[in-house]
């Protein structure tokens, strides 16, 4: 009785160390995008500071994961999380210099780096023999609390005290992390090496060496690389082909955002475990059909009506790709396989934001937003026959073996 409250008081831990990291990420943000944008001007700025930010997960991925799977992860991201605590406290005395909050944003991005493989590696050990998707569904709900609370706070924060205010309420944020952090009971200590090297890369190899894997991971890349495009061409799609005023336009993104929560709570931990590829894959077509579908007809509640299922659909698509991470890598390489997957992820949509810009400049926001959906849609269908067939395959198989 004693072990289970143990795990139950960790999970919460976990799972509120999760929210209170994704809104301490939209907190540093905001503020600073908006000070950058009113200090300079330049788009060149703003866009530098997503780099800084964001380009370590990408970058230092192997060597990240590597730290985290050779370390206790606690450790990490107990190490991690002070350290950001401090370095966003910095922030609100260089607000002067431009070049002093992208030196540190980039810190900070190293921090991201570490700490969140740090997370992913701690679910498995924290959720123990209970089932790992709900757990899951639990920490992508609480991050996407985080995600939504984060912009409102900021902007609020940045409106009403300054940019000082809202680094130093960041840093606090970070603070919390790490607290939380030092309350877990439970450990993952160093993990032993299996034969042969122990190498950085060892992580994105096992990913795509896994069939199951393989293929559910590139249907995840490949639709990112689209589907991130969707966020540059949303806005010019609500307000110019939908025509919608700004409560209607924050109601259609909260119905999303709603999608993603029923998703992770609901729909996900229905799914079976032997089925877990295939509805991830299913679930990024579903994600594709709701982003997608709109365009076809301007009806903003029809609008309203396919975001909420397109939420649905990533909710669902995040939590058991999580889990199939867990489940099929070997524990010694979570912390590295999650870095892997982390980085590649963060690298689509950087390359996505990017090539959405010039979609909507080349053939607009309604036909750019058409193309993030079909694409995705198209490469899921494609993925899910190539599963199926192998599954196929596979079971064919076993009799004869047998």
């Amino acid at each position: 009785m004693g072990e289970r409250s143990h795990q139950r008081t960790d999970t919460r831990l976990l799972v509120g160390a999760v929210g209170v990291s994704a809104l301490g990420d939209f907190l540093l943000w905001i503020p600073l995008t908006l000070h950058l944008q009113e200090a300079t001007g330049s788009g060149l700025a703003v866009a530098a500071l997503m780099i800084c930010l964001w380009l370590p997960i990408v970058v230092l991925a192997p060597v990240a994961g590597l730290i985290v799977d050779r370390t206790d992860a606690r450790l990490v991201l107990i190490v991690a999380s002070l350290a950001q605590a401090v370095v966003a406290a910095s922030l609100a005395l260089v607000l002067d210099s431009e070049a002093a909050i992208l030196a540190l944003a980039g810190v900070l991005g190293v921090g991201f780096a570490l700490a969140q493989p740090a997370e992913f590696a701690l679910a498995p050990v924290v959720a123990g023999e209970r089932d790992l998707t709900k757990v899951n569904g639990y920490v992508e709900t609480a991050r996407y609390a985080g995600m939504t609370a984060g912009p409102v706070v900021g902007g609020a924060l940045a409106a009403a005290g300054g940019t000082e205010v809202a680094m130093i309420v960041n840093a606090a944020t970070f603070g919390l992390l790490a607290l939380a952090a030092m309350m877990l009971r439970v450990r993952r200590p160093p993990a032993i090496a299996g034969d042969g090297p122990d190498r950085a890369r060892d992580g994105v190899v096992f990913l795509f060496r896994d069939r199951t894997l393989a293929l559910v991971m590139g249907a995840v890349f490949t639709s990112l690389l689209f589907f991130s495009a969707s966020i540059t061409a949303e806005v010019f799609f609500l307000k110019e082909d939908l025509d919608v005023g700004d409560v209607v336009y924050g109601l259609l993104f909260s119905g999303w955002t709603i999608g993603m929560v029923l998703g992770a709570l609901v729909v996900s931990r229905r799914i079976a475990q032997r089925a877990l590829a295939t509805a991830a894959i299913v679930a990024v077509g579903v994600q594709g059909i709701g982003l997608g579908l709109p365009t076809a007809w301007l009806a903003v509640g029809f609008c309203g009506a396919m975001w909420f299922v397109g939420g649905v659909g990533h909710g669902t698509k995040n939590v058991l790709a999580r889990t199939l991470i867990q489940e099929r890598v070997p524990d010694r390489l979570h912390g590295r396989a999650f870095a892997a997957y982390n980085g590649m992820r963060n690298g689509a949509e950087l390359f996505a934001l990017a090539g959405g810009g010039v979609l909507v400049a080349a053939i607009g926001a309604r036909s750019t937003l058409a193309l993030a959906g079909v694409v995705p849609l198209a490469v899921a269908l494609a993925v899910l026959a190539l599963h199926l067939r192998a599954s196929a395959s596979r079971a064919a198989d076993s009799p004869a073996r047998a």
